[in-house]
């Protein structure tokens, strides 16, 4: 469950709650001033970033369609192979622009349609029951399986899914009745259907779909040309809603409009939340305390590739993107420019430097991370019970974005940015009502 919350710590809050001396004070609103006069400049050149990573992201998955269409010409291993290797490559921009969401309510309001998840694959195509069951309290669609039925009612609601398109999956299946793990859209409905379940659990080892199951001529657990659809489908989805996300942050476009009417600290206060809120709630968090606390596959974001070491790394990469004002393209330019390590910098350069560290430090666990999938430990893995390197590889990412998280709150304070509020998650917050202690 996620919270709202402030993770100032008690040394910091104390500090910003202190009575100051009139040369404090001083000191306090010509830094402020600075700050002021400086973020316009940080805040276009964060707009700049975001344009360049959601057209990244729009552009690798104009890659991952077309090696999808090859698939669906000639379903073979390799083909499959290469569709897989796509999907991948198309997760390296996309998870970057993640720290984007939490601070833009645009960006936030989009992204289920893109990544959401877990979600509950039954409802998209067959499982494995003797792994995933029958049936759930919660979700009356959970073994649905679209794609093998045409037509279907479920508790009162009937759905006409004869024809498999874009406004099926979008306008109806999509968190069909409201409930948030019927994932009918995005990356993770697409990894779906390009790996299949992964029935390891926290062995080694991800999901193993055939490419027989979208050959119509060949095919391999039947429904092939529905199968075939669905693929197609999802596809065309993400690409349109990439699309929509890539123009609202051209100049001119709406999400860039939104930033630039916050003002100047406004718009550092929508940085600061997107990587705050990211780094400690979401990433430390729900992404990877939960699943360690639960040694629980299921709670692992990349689950059916067993490729989240990468979603992670490249998340964490993110953050440190927003701070320091850099972005790597897919094709090898390098976007730079004014920054709140700029900014932090001018009014404490020791400061700026112990954020550095941490984005550092961070990034240096997500690879240690990323090194163990190399050598077969993928993160589901490393988080199985008794795993107790694995799981120490695992806590010492969450402890890294912890604490660059409350760093960056000093970097906050120091630049007069308030009024936020980050993320937080019950695993680390909370944790028996996870446990249900």
């Amino acid at each position: 469950m996620s919270l709202k919350r402030l993770l100032l710590p008690a040394a910091i809050a104390a500090a910003v709650m202190s009575p100051l001396t009139p040369v404090a004070i001083s000191q306090a609103s010509a830094a402020t001033a600075t700050v002021e006069a400086q973020a316009n400049s940080v805040n276009t050149h964060y707009a700049d970033i975001a344009e360049a990573v959601f057209a990244d992201s729009l552009s690798a998955a104009k890659q991952l369609q077309q090696a999808i269409n090859t698939l669906l010409d000639d379903p073979t291993d390799a083909n499959l192979a290469a569709a897989r290797e796509a999907w991948v490559a198309a997760r390296v921009p996309y998870q970057q622009s993640e720290v984007y969401r939490f601070g833009n309510a645009i960006v936030d309001d989009w992204e289920g349609k893109v990544n959401a998840w877990p979600l509950d694959e039954g409802l998209i195509d067959y499982v494995d029951t003797t792994h995933y069951g029958t049936e759930s309290d919660f979700n009356g669609w959970y073994s649905a399986n679209i794609i093998a039925n045409p037509e279907l009612n479920i508790g009162g609601k009937s759905v006409d899914a004869s024809t498999i398109d874009k406004a099926l999956l979008a306008e109806t299946l999509h968190e069909i009745d409201g409930v948030e793990a019927n994932v009918a859209t995005g990356y993770h409905a697409i990894e779906f259907l390009l790996w299949g379940q992964d029935l390891n659990g926290t062995n080694k080892g991800a999901g193993n779909r055939p490419a027989s199951d979208f050959d119509a001529d060949n095919c391999s657990n039947g429904n092939c040309e529905r199968r075939r659809d669905y693929l197609k489908a999802a596809t065309e989805l993400l690409i349109d809603d990439l699309t929509e996300m890539a123009d609202a942050w051209k100049t001119g476009g709406e999400a860039r409009q939104q930033l630039m009417a916050k003002g100047e600290l406004g718009g550092l206060a929508t940085i600061t939340t997107g990587m705050g809120s990211l780094s400690y709630g979401e990433l430390a968090g729900e992404r990877t305390k939960l699943g360690l606390m639960l040694h629980d596959p299921e709670e692992e974001h990349d689950c059916f590739s067993d490729n989240t070491h990468w979603s992670h790394y490249y998340d964490a990469l993110g953050i440190r993107n927003a701070y320091l004002g850099e972005y790597s393209r897919i094709d090898g330019s390098q976007v730079t420019g004014p920054s709140l390590s700029d900014l932090a910098k001018a009014a404490d350069p020791a400061l700026d430097q112990k954020m550095r560290d941490h984005l550092n430090a961070t990034q240096a666990a997500a690879q240690a991370m990323v090194d163990a999938a190399k050598q077969g430990e993928t993160f589901d893995v490393l988080i199985a019970a008794g795993n107790t390197e694995g799981n120490a590889k695992v806590q010492a990412f969450v402890d890294a974005l912890t604490e660059q998280t409350q760093v960056l709150e000093e970097v906050m304070a120091t630049l007069g940015i308030s009024d936020v509020e980050l993320e937080g998650s019950d695993s680390l917050d909370n944790p028996s009502a996870v446990l249900g202690g």
